[in-house]
């Protein structure tokens, strides 16, 4: 996810996609150690993007 297309979604949502992004990341890892993925990685883009929107959500508390 770009960080335009984070900025452009209100707080609600960003907190809310998240959280469901971490549980997409836990599950990915859960996934891992059962049979390898083939394209691990997608872990570390997920992980990525879940710091690019907690930065973003921290940025917009921060000014309010």
């Amino acid at each position: 996810m770009k960080a335009h297309e984070v900025r452009e979604m209100a707080i609600k949502d960003l907190r809310e996609r998240i959280e469901v992004e971490k549980q997409n990341l836990n599950s990915m890892r859960m996934n891992h150690v059962i049979s390898p993925l083939e394209d691990t990685s997608k872990i570390k883009k997920a992980k990525t993007d879940i710091a690019r929107m907690m930065t973003i959500l921290a940025e917009r508390e921060k000014q309010n």
